[in-house]
């Protein structure tokens, strides 16, 4: 079973919300998840798919009663940056470091990297049919909650602007229901290195048959220990065949260290 979650105190979760009950004829139900009304649909594999609604913001969702047999979750969600810069994006769940923004410290998300792929490849398809004018990107790894499921978040923004548009709420429907009924396993690496938003592994995904895992940026490379990094390995769906390094975005004194833990956990290494 997949579950979406939206908040009901979030515009863009809702238009998003909305999106998904109209395209793809979600039908509301008399099972209330998480104290609330819930939709249902029996998705093109077979598998059930709830649409769920919680009362408070999708990042302090670490406690909620997930249903059994949940498979993975699919958080649909506003994204907010100082830029404003328009984004369809998509990442998982999860904290390198400090809980900052709700979740467990030093706890990351399992990742669904194909799913996650299946979603930005989707969001980027819907982008150019639509002519919508926005990035398609993935996300580092960041903010609650740190799930022991399969968890994702897919995203608009970066302003309120963006969180009332019909039309690009609708690109990110499409983007999170692909990675609902994505049968597709691809070869999976994890990233390190970069910006918030890696324009590099962003671009890798969309142009070869690679998805990526967690992903830790330049700034919360310092964070990374033995116990995180087998964290960021073994918290994915897939399994991890190498890890990609942003070579050029690693500041010169985290490049030893972080050379050391990956080589002593014996995975592949890759500069990119």
């Amino acid at each position: 079973m997949i579950i979406f979650i939206a908040s009901k105190v979030d515009v863009a979760g809702l238009n998003i919300a909305d999106k998904l009950i109209k395209l793809f004829g979600f039908r509301k139900g008399d099972e209330e998840i998480f104290g609330n009304p819930s939709y249902s649909l029996r998705l093109s594999n077979s598998e059930e798919a709830k649409l769920a609604f919680i009362d408070d913001e999708p990042v302090n969702a670490q406690n909620l009663p997930y249903p059994k047999g949940a498979r993975m979750i699919v958080f649909i969600s506003r994204h907010s940056s100082r830029s404003g810069t328009p984004t369809l994006s998509v990442h998982t769940p999860g904290n390198i470091g400090d809980a900052a923004l709700g979740g467990v410290p030093r706890k990351v998300s399992i990742a669904p990297a194909s799913a996650m792929k299946a979603a930005l490849i989707e969001m980027r398809r819907a982008r150019d049919e639509m002519g919508l004018p926005y990035e398609v990107s993935y996300e580092c790894t960041h903010h609650g909650p740190s799930l022991d499921i399969p968890a994702m978040f897919v995203e608009l923004g970066s302003s309120p602007e963006q969180w009332s548009d019909s039309r690009a709420a609708e690109a990110v429907a499409r983007g999170a229901m692909a990675a609902a009924t994505n049968d597709r396993v691809y070869r999976t690496v994890i990233g390190f290195g970069g910006q918030h938003y890696n324009e590099k592994f962003t671009r890798i995904a969309l142009e070869s048959d690679i998805a990526f895992g967690h992903m830790v940026p330049k700034y919360t490379l310092s964070e990374l220990d033995e116990d995180m990094l087998k964290q960021c390995v073994d918290r994915v769906v897939e399994r991890v065949e190498a890890a990609y390094l942003d070579w050029k975005g690693i500041r010169g004194s985290d490049k030893e260290p972080l050379i050391r833990l990956l080589r002593s956990i014996g995975i592949r290494i890759e500069k990119v």
